[in-house]
């Protein structure tokens, strides 16, 4: 842990950990040249959290036997203990945040055996084809064209599932005309990796813009309204985040959009920015501040309240971006 506010310290104490996280330091915090930051990410596969993630994985290619939930999984542990984390959705999401290369062996074999074996359990569709929750079918689109899958068929109910104020609700289906915060970054997440993947469509694009319209009219947390706050968690910090909003997802998905775009930050994400930079601790980190309970194959943070290699890597990674091109939108 860094004893300095020097930001060398920090970005020291974040390569000192495993190849998930350093790989990410050396792109998007010290410029590496890509050979290098390809090399460091290739260990993803073979070395740390992703190599342990991987050796969990079920000869199918499933994760705990399930697409959503783990195999012979009883309902009672979802009330009592907190939703399972173990399940294959989860865990493929979880090695796409680290950075499993798509193009490994391994990687390609994994989403094939996925595409062959697994079902969905809530109507038991193919697992690329997709589920009826948009939580589930944004996570589902953002993995898929991360892995080189065609989620097509996905993305065009997504763009056909927006509600009136443009965003998505998962409860749609049982009759919300509101959209979610949750909802949306789920999917906005999955269309910008389908148009990163793609290049996308007209109707992604146009359906991407509206989505992140209805977070940047709302500040990133707040009612429409009253103004006040939607959620007080909203402004806490989550690793990881599964489906769950918070102003540091929403921060990280516009700097990844406009990686995709080259669009200019928005002034509107100022309110979150300045709440980012309060939460930073005097050491120049950032902490988690809470962490969802279940099962799960294993942490990756030191646990609430202390500093979060993967807080303070977003949080970084987002100033830098904002700081880059200035409050105004404007190169500095």
């Amino acid at each position: 842990m860094p004893s300095t506010t020097d930001s060398g310290a920090v970005i020291d104490w974040l390569l000192d950990s495993d190849p998930s996280i350093r790989w990410q330091v050396m792109r998007d915090l010290t410029d590496a040249p890509e050979p290098a930051w390809q090399a460091e990410r290739s260990k993803v596969e073979t070395e740390g959290w992703g190599a342990r993630l991987l050796s969990y994985q079920d000869e199918d290619g499933q994760w705990a036997g399930g697409s959503f939930v783990p195999a012979n999984f009883d309902p009672r542990e979802w009330k009592e203990q907190g939703q399972p984390w173990t399940a294959t959705c989860f865990s493929l999401t979880q090695l796409r945040e680290f950075g499993l290369d798509p193009a490994s062996d391994r990687a390609r074999r994994t989403v094939e055996s996925i595409g062959a074996n697994s079902r969905w359990d809530e109507g038991g569709q193919p697992y690329w084809e997709g589920e009826v929750e948009e939580c589930i079918n944004g996570r589902t689109v953002a993995d898929g064209a991360y892995f080189g899958v065609d989620v097509s068929s996905i993305v065009d109910r997504l763009v056909g599932e927006r509600q009136a104020d443009g965003g998505w609700n998962c409860e749609r289906a049982n009759g919300s005309v509101r959209s979610s915060f949750h909802s949306t970054i789920n999917v906005l997440e999955g269309l910008l990796g389908y148009e990163r993947a793609t290049g996308g469509t007209p109707q992604t694009r146009q359906a991407r813009r509206s989505g992140e319209e209805y977070l940047l009219k709302r500040s990133l947390f707040r009612r429409l309204g009253t103004g006040e706050p939607a959620d007080e968690r909203f402004l806490l910090f989550l690793h990881p985040n599964r489906w769950r909003y918070d102003v540091l997802r929403a921060l990280d998905y516009f700097r990844s959009s406009a990686m995709v775009t080259g669009a200019d930050p928005d002034p509107r994400l100022g309110e979150a920015i300045n709440h980012l930079r309060s939460r930073r601790l005097e050491d120049g980190t950032w902490p988690l501040d809470w962490s969802l309970p279940g099962r799960a194959w294993f942490d990756v943070n030191d646990g609430p309240g202390k500093p979060s290699r993967w807080v303070t890597l977003r949080a970084m990674r987002v100033l830098r971006w904002w700081e880059r091109y200035g409050e105004s939108g404007l190169q500095v």
